[in-house]
This record gives structure tokens, C-alpha cells and sequence, in this order.
């Protein structure tokens, strides 16, 4: 998400880079016809001003309730409206918990299982105060990936326990990158996350993945592969282009993306994002 994506012991490192005056557009290649729907994401607020030239390629846009990764402060608070009369639909992120942070909690006898619904709770608070209806996927910001570690999975399956038995509904922003799990077998977190799902018959879990390999992803293009192309099944949303590109997973696609590595679309320069397809133009169903 234009973030850094730190892991835990399996997965890669994202870290943003400033922005750098050169770039191109992203790449436009012949369209097809899909049902699908774009959306960006970034951690700052693009601007009121920026809005109807970013209408002119997305449909949908992430929305921060809480302070993103790496920042102090919340730009998007208070900007549902104007998204609202801009036409967007939303993709709604709660920053969640690295694992040093939930055991640096664990050490001070919050259980990760605590510091979960604690989180959840703000979450929900937060998005009452943006008036999002009842019936909101609130996407928990899962940002290290591989197999989770056991108190990672009792803080993210805490947290969307607690969402479910609210007004509004649990999702997780996670990774569908394949890392390796043991000699010969890999595993995404969003298969390891399903597994648990079904092992604990926890409440079903709208998933939000980013994988930014290409293949399968186009790079910084606005006509990505299908979205069951994604590697995950059954998924609300596939971010497929990440600011800045990750070299490792982005060689065959690198032209896709600017000379600082970032993407950007067409129309709107200076500002960076992510980008993201899904099947409906409200994928939280956030209107």
C-alpha cells in the first residue's frame, strides 16, 4: 500500500521511497471487457482537488480509520463525504499490529487475544465516527506475511471476532505471495488464514490480498489480469501494483512502473499509489 511491508521470516521487505520528479503513467494496454473495477490506495490523502482526476480511473479507493503505517497522523479522517459526492466506493483499512508490537503488549500482560478486541473496538468506533453503515467490511491491515505466528493469529482472529459481532463485517488486508513454508511446500498468509478459519469455524473472513509478482500481475497497468488470476480464490479485492515496485517480484514489469519505481495514473502526476482490482466498485460495501 505504498507502506512497508515488514515480515515475519518469510516474506520481503517494502519500504517507500520519496518522490521523484520523473515518471510515466501507467502503462495503458489494450482494453478488454471486464466487470472488473479499479481502486488505489495510498497512506496520505491525495487532496480534494485531486479527486475527479482520479475518478477518471477508479472506481473504488482504500480509506484509513487509523493512522497508516509509518505515519503519526490520519490525512483520510473526515473524508468520506467528499469521496462520497466524488463517486468513489471504499475499501476500509484498519492499521493493524506488527508482531514486535503485540509481543512488547504480551509483556506488559496484554494477551494478544486483548490487545485484538481493544483494537477492533477502535476500529469500530472509528468507523462510526466516518459514518460507515452497518454492514462495512472493515479491513484489518495484516502487513507481514508467511505463516503467521501464534500470537499473530490470536490477535488478528481476536480482532475479527470482535468485528463480527458488531455491525460490521471482519476482513484482512494480507499477503497472497508464496513463500517458502518447508522444504519443497510454500504457503501464502491467506491460505494459512483460511485453513485456521475453517480449522476454529471462526466467522468467514473477506480477504484483501496484495501480490505484486508479475506474472500474475500486469505492474503499473490499468488493465490488470482477471482477478481469478490472482492466485487466491474468492477474494473482495487483489492490490497488484505496490509504490514503490518491489525489484524481486517486479523484473519482467519494471517498465510498467516510473524511474523512482513508483506508480502513478494518468492525469494525476505527483502523487503515487497502489493499485488494486476487484469485482464491485465498492468492495467494503461502504456507500
Amino acid at each position: 500500500m505504498g507502506r512497508i511491508l515488514s515480515t515475519s521470516a518469510a516474506a520481503l521487505l517494502l519500504a517507500n521511497l520519496a518522490f521523484a520528479p520523473a515518471y510515466p503513467a501507467a502503462s495503458q494496454t489494450a482494453a478488454q471487457p471486464s466487470p472488473q473495477h479499479l481502486g488505489f490506495d495510498r497512506n496520505l490523502y491525495p487532496g480534494d482537488s485531486a479527486l475527479p482526476a482520479l475518478r477518471q480511473h477508479f472506481a473504488f479507493t482504500g480509506y484509513w480509520l487509523n493512522n497508516p503505517p509509518g505515519e503519526t497522523t490520519n490525512t483520510w479522517r473526515g473524508k468520506r463525504e467528499v469521496l462520497l459526492r466524488n463517486g468513489f466506493g471504499f475499501l476500509v483499512l484498519f492499521n493493524g499490529r506488527l508482531d514486535a508490537e503485540i509481543l512488547r503488549a504480551k509483556r506488559r500482560n496484554l494477551t494478544p487475544e486483548k490487545l485484538g478486541q481493544q483494537d477492533a473496538a477502535a476500529a469500530i468506533a472509528a468507523a462510526q465516527r466516518e459514518h460507515f453503515p452497518a454492514g462495512t467490511i472493515l479491513f484489518l491491515d495484516q502487513e507481514e506475511g508467511g505463516r503467521l505466528l501464534p500470537e499473530q493469529s490470536a490477535y488478528l482472529f481476536a480482532f475479527t471476532e470482535t468485528l463480527a459481532a458488531s455491525a460490521y463485517l471482519p476482513g484482512v488486508y494480507l499477503s497472497g505471495q508464496p513463500v517458502e513454508d518447508s522444504p519443497g511446500k510454500t504457503i501464502t498468509t491467506a491460505q494459512h488464514v483460511r485453513e485456521q478459519v475453517t480449522a476454529k469455524h471462526l466467522h468467514p473472513i473477506a480477504l484483501f490480498v496484495y501480490q505484486d509478482a508479475c506474472p500474475p500481475s500486469s505492474g503499473c497497468s490499468l488493465t490488470p489480469p482477471p482477478l481469478t488470476t490472482a492466485g487466491t480464490p474468492d477474494i473482495a479485492a487483489w492490490q497488484y501494483a505496490q509504490s514503490p515496485r518491489r525489484p524481486e517480484n517486479t523484473a519482467t514489469c519494471r517498465k510498467t512502473y516510473a524511474a523512482d519505481n513508483n506508480c502513478y495514473a494518468p492525469g494525476v502526476p505527483g502523487i503515487y499509489l497502489d493499485m488494486s482490482v476487484a469485482t464491485s466498485d465498492d468492495p467494503s460495501h461502504g456507500r
